[in-house]
């Protein structure tokens, strides 16, 4: 059995499981209960807990009332570290973090196994963040639960809406997709930048996230076309960036959480 142990812990987040715990349960108590239906997506933010932990933490908590039906987690982000064609799954067949271990549902990529953008493709999963720091969220939140893991490199929002849909499922099934706003503008022109993003995410308008406006625009720009096609609307969560939480204003990364439902 191959298992991927955590890249990022001890960085992003505590290598201690009950400081995890604890930090956690911290963010989840300070963020306000989500308005509306449960939600059959989210996109969550992607940084150091310090930084972007609190508004992740908005995502996770729109979960509470449907969290004993959730069994798969169908995870999209940004490649940071390899840059590839296509759309990759990794071999691992389990994730481990200070909390434990996640099993990674392999059987689901079987459904994926005739699209010429997906292939099996570890180098990109190395030391990947993006995915790895949504996981002590999910096992805090959740009950029994698998994922499935994917890496967006070069590809259109058509081709991951694609993947999406193949992997859709009914209510058992979360689609949460990872990523960050805008990077390393000052704290005023992060706020503009990231406020019409948030419209454009709000009007589920793909064409509108433009290369700066967020690290993971593609795989976000396939979950709202798919949302769009599945009549769901968007709840902005959450909007805030590190200026807010835990970094200074002459630099920030902004961070937003969303449910589609």
């Amino acid at each position: 059995m191959k298992i991927r142990q955590p890249a990022v812990a001890g960085l992003f987040y505590p290598a201690d499981s009950r400081a995890l715990r604890a930090q956690i349960e911290g963010f989840l108590r300070s963020a306000k209960p989500a308005p509306g239906p449960p939600p059959k997506a989210l996109v969550s933010p992607h940084a150091g807990y310090a930084y972007s932990g609190p508004v992740a933490a908005s995502a996770y908590r729109a979960l509470e009332s449907v969290a004993d039906r959730i069994r798969r987690v169908v995870m999209a982000g940004p490649s940071h570290r390899v840059g590839f064609r296509g759309i990759a799954y990794g071999e691992a067949e389990r994730l481990h973090t200070p909390l434990g271990a996640v099993e990674v549902e392999h059987g689901a990529y079987a459904a994926l196994a005739d699209l010429p953008q997906v292939r099996r493709y570890e180098a990109p999963f190395e030391g990947e963040h993006c995915l790895e720091v949504q996981l002590p969220f999910l096992q805090m939140v959740l009950g029994r639960f698998s994922v499935v893991p994917l890496l967006v490199g070069e590809a259109t929002s058509e081709e991951v809406a694609e993947v999406l849909e193949r992997l859709w499922g009914g209510e058992e099934t979360l689609i949460l997709i990872s990523s960050d706003l805008s990077h390393y503008l000052d704290y005023r022109s992060a706020r503009e930048r990231d406020a019409k993003t948030t419209r454009a995410i709000e009007g589920l308008l793909p064409e509108a996230i433009s290369y700066d406006d967020a690290c993971g625009r593609v795989p976000l720009a396939g979950l709202l076309r798919q949302a769009r096609r599945h009549g769901l609307h968007a709840h902005t969560l959450d909007l805030r960036n590190s200026g807010d939480t835990a970094g200074p204003h002459h630099q920030v990364v902004g961070y937003g959480a969303y449910a589609f439902a």
